[in-house]
């Protein structure tokens, strides 16, 4: 899991640095807010994707912590 939240901070972070590479300057510090909001809304798009594998991953976290999911899903 931990290369999965480090691949999407990264890709947050490659995201902003695209939206401001190509801007000389910015009025103000709200207009760079502004800049980055609308930028990652746009991203979040593409993050809806369905997770692969994720039958065998919910089946192995099933094995290991029954305990947990036993009140979110039906084991």
């Amino acid at each position: 899991m931990r290369s999965d939240t480090t691949n999407a901070v990264e890709a947050v972070h490659r995201q902003s640095q695209k939206l401001t590479k190509t801007k000389g300057g910015l009025a103000n510090e709200n207009s760079l807010l502004k800049l980055l909001y609308a930028g990652i809304l746009k991203a979040s798009e593409r993050w809806t994707h369905p997770i692969q594998n994720w039958n065998l991953t919910l089946s192995q976290l099933a094995v290991h912590f029954p305990e947990r999911l036993e009140k979110y899903i039906s084991l």
